[in-house]
């Protein structure tokens, strides 16, 4: 958990944790997944928010580079996503942003980060759906082809937001 943040005044204020993920596509509308080696399924790219003053957007870019070797020029919020700590796994904000189309030569250049990332693919989106786990399986599902960011908590759409 990190630590709380003690103002001036003495008084501590909670952080919770955050993440940022990439959504790539190639020409044909297949997504980038990857296999990371140090948990069990498949993710995309991104990762967690340095504690330093990185921003959601700064952490995607920098984690889409050291993962996997992409440069993300532009991007779009598409859904933020709560989820509450359990036993299992920390909670916090996860930040999904849809980078758009790479052309195929930046895709053929990719470099995977050998101490966390296994293998990666490019797959339609129904293979992404079933290899993706839980709530970003949800969390990708309903930002594909979204007009406008979406808010989520645990995957799932939350009743009177819009």
């Amino acid at each position: 958990m990190p630590e709380p943040f003690v103002d001036p005044t003495g008084y501590e204020v909670p952080r919770i944790a955050g993440s940022a993920g990439a959504m790539i596509f190639d020409r044909s509308g297949r997504l980038l997944i990857m296999r990371p080696s140090y948990k069990r399924g498949w993710t995309i790219p991104g990762g967690q928010i340095e504690a330093d003053g990185e921003s959601p957007w700064e952490a995607c870019r920098r984690e889409t580079f050291e993962e996997c070797g992409l440069t993300v020029q532009r991007g779009r919020l598409i859904c933020v996503d709560f989820l509450r700590s359990r036993a299992d796994r920390p909670g916090g904000v996860r930040f999904l942003f849809d980078c758009g189309v790479f052309a195929d030569e930046e895709l053929s250049a990719i470099t995977l980060q050998p101490e966390e990332i296994v293998e990666y693919r490019l797959v339609e989106l129904d293979e992404a759906f079933s290899r993706l786990s839980g709530p970003l399986r949800r969390r990708v599902k309903k930002a594909v082809g979204a007009k406008r960011c979406v808010y989520l908590e645990e995957g799932r759409r939350v009743e009177g937001v819009r």
